[in-house]
Parts: structure tokens; C-alpha cells; sequence
């Protein structure tokens, strides 16, 4: 009996049997991997060493940038930095064809490289920017689509959560080396979406009705400056070696913090243990899915399910761009069920 492919297929057809049934990701994936190794273990081995495997997925020094930059991008959210990106982003557009909705590409391009979050970019830029699209009669669904759509760019502009954890999980890759990978792929990204959306809003006539003065120009500059000198101190210290993406999570929550109670002065200590909670919240799910994929990975490595695919990749194609392509369209077919 060949166990890797056994343990392969039980992971398999259980994460789609419970990915379609609505089961949390976190929870299918540790059910999952439990199930997989059981041929080969007994079932109190299993849960317990799944249950350390958890604990040691997450005791690491690395992750806790995680939470310190969600921390950051929910300071900035709350504390006004969010509208100043947005003011600079809509200055940018100008009245170009869908202004708003390229008002939201850059925003979300901008705060997803401050925050380190896609999923904060896209809830910050959504709240604030969707209800002024909607008074300037942009059909809602175009506008949940550009928000949606755009908001992962935030997971490749440096910082990222994504690559933090990714460096972690693959051996310790260089987060440094990471995020400058991250850049040029991140702004393709962006700029693709907004030639599509420059063509659906001049076919749909969505134009903007927002024009700055000189004056107002200016003011909106000066005013995300503050904002955006964050960008180059979080990424530039961490590339230049000044400090690690730990400790650029804790400068960018600082930062943020200081900015927004004493720079912008829209944020008040009363709101803070709320925004506390949020990100304890937000941090929770994401730690918890980390440890429980280290369950996966301890599972797969054991029944050596790795060989078996690579093997199966090979016998196809030696090509390293065709297998590529074919892990591509597997994650393509695959990623519906996450959702």
C-alpha cells in the first residue's frame, strides 16, 4: 500500500468534502491531516502530536509581526490615515474615467503597504470609499469587484504578512529579499486593474465630479506626507538592515499610534482598547490557521507526499515553467473552495 498517496487523497477529499460543506479552513485542514496519518498511527498519537505540532507552529519570534502589523493597519484605519491616502489617491486620478474607482486601486496599492493587510485595505478603503461611489451613481457591483480585486495587492507590497509567513514556513527565506520581489508584481497588479477599469467607466460613463484646487492640491500633499513617510521608514529600515520586519511591526504600530493621537488627532485613547480587540480577533484566526498548517505539513512530510507529487509533476514535464503553470492551474481550480 502506498501510504503517501492514501494519506494524499484522504487529505484531499476531505478539505473539499468540508471547504463546500462551510467548514472553517483552519478547522478541515487539522481534521484532515488527523484522519490522514491514521492508517499509520493511532488516534491519541496523532490528536497529540497534532497538538504540539500547533503550539510549535506558532512559537516563533517572527510571527509576532503579524499582529503588530494588523495592529498598525487598524490604527491607521481608525486613526485617519486611511482618508488621507484616499484624499492623495483621488488627487492622483483626478476626473480620468472612473476616477473613484482608480481612486481605489491607489488607495488600496498605498494602505496595503503600510498595513502589511490586504484584508485591511480592502475593509478601510470599502467603508470609506464605497458609499461616495454609490452618490455618484457607480453600479455597486463594479465597485465591490475593483475593491475586491485590487485589495491583495497589499499582500505583495512590502510589508507583507503573507511573506512573513512564508519565510517561516519555507526554511527561512529572506523576508528582505521578499519584499523587494514583492514590489513589481504588486504594482502590475494594480496598474492592470486600472486599465480594465478605465475601459468599463469610459464605456459606462463613470466620471468624477471631485476637482482640487491649487490650493487644496497642496494641502491634501502635505497632509499624507506623514502617512507615507511611514512606508519609507518600515521598509526602508528593514531592507537596510536597521531592524528586522518584528521590529518594523512595532515602528509601524508606534508610528501610526503617535501620528494619529497627536499628528492627526483623530483617534482618542478610548478607542484604542476597542482597536485592540479587533486585531486580537483578526491575529487569532490567522495564528490559529499557521499552527494547524503545521499539522499538514508534519503529516505530509511523514508520509512523504511531497516525493509523490513532485513525481507525478515530473512525469509530465521537466520544464520548471510548465510545472509552474500546472501548480498555477491547480491553485486556480483549487481556490474557490477556500473562499
Amino acid at each position: 500500500m502506498n501510504i503517501a498517496l492514501v494519506s494524499g487523497l484522504i487529505i484531499l477529499i476531505l478539505l473539499v468534502i468540508m471547504l463546500i460543506a462551510g467548514v472553517p479552513i483552519a478547522v478541515a485542514l487539522g481534521i484532515s491531516s488527523v484522519v490522514a496519518i491514521l492508517p499509520i498511527m493511532d488516534l491519541e498519537v496523532a490528536v497529540v502530536t497534532g497538538a504540539q505540532r500547533i503550539f510549535s507552529g506558532i512559537s516563533m519570534f517572527s510571527l509576532l509581526a503579524i499582529p503588530f502589523f494588523i495592529l498598525a493597519g487598524n490604527i491607521m484605519n481608525k486613526g485617519g490615515i486611511a482618508v488621507r491616502l484616499i484624499n492623495l489617491a483621488k488627487l492622483i486620478t483626478g476626473r480620468a474615467p472612473g476616477a473613484l474607482a482608480q481612486t481605489n486601486v491607489i488607495a488600496n496599492m498605498l494602505f496595503g503597504a503600510i498595513s502589511g493587510s490586504g484584508t485591511a485595505a480592502a475593509s478601510a478603503m470599502g467603508s470609506i470609499i464605497g458609499p461616495i461611489e454609490k452618490e455618484e451613481g457607480y453600479d455597486p457591483n463594479f465597485s465591490a469587484a475593483a475593491n475586491i480585486a485590487t485589495a491583495p495587492t497589499g499582500l505583495l507590497i512590502p510589508p507583507s504578512n503573507v511573506m512573513i509567513t512564508f519565510s517561516l514556513v519555507s526554511g527561512g527565506t529572506s523576508v528582505a529579499a521578499l519584499f523587494m520581489a514583492g514590489y513589481l508584481p504588486g504594482i502590475l497588479w494594480g496598474l492592470a486593474c486600472m486599465i480594465v477599469i478605465y475601459f468599463f467607466a469610459k464605456k459606462h460613463g463613470y466620471r468624477s465630479k471631485t476637482s482640487f484646487t491649487f490650493k487644496e492640491a497642496i494641502h491634501t500633499i502635505l497632509q499624507a506626507i506623514p502617512a507615507l513617510l511611514l512606508i519609507i521608514i518600515v521598509i526602508g529600515g528593514i531592507i537596510g538592515g536597521v531592524f528586522t520586519a518584528t521590529e518594523g511591526s512595532v515602528v509601524a504600530v508606534v508610528y501610526s499610534l503617535l501620528l494619529s493621537l497627536f499628528g492627526y488627532k483623530s483617534i482618542k485613547l478610548k478607542e484604542i482598547p476597542k482597536i485592540l480587540r479587533e486585531s486580537a480577533e483578526m491575529t487569532g484566526i490567522i495564528i490559529f490557521l499557521i499552527g494547524v498548517s503545521s499539522i499538514m505539513s508534519w503529516v505530509m512530510a511523514f508520509t512523504n507526499i511531497p516525493s509523490l507529487v513532485s513525481s507525478a509533476l515530473l512525469s509530465i514535464s521537466s520544464n520548471r515553467y510548465v510545472i509552474l503553470f500546472l501548480i498555477n492551474i491547480i491553485l486556480l481550480v483549487l481556490a474557490p473552495l477556500w473562499i
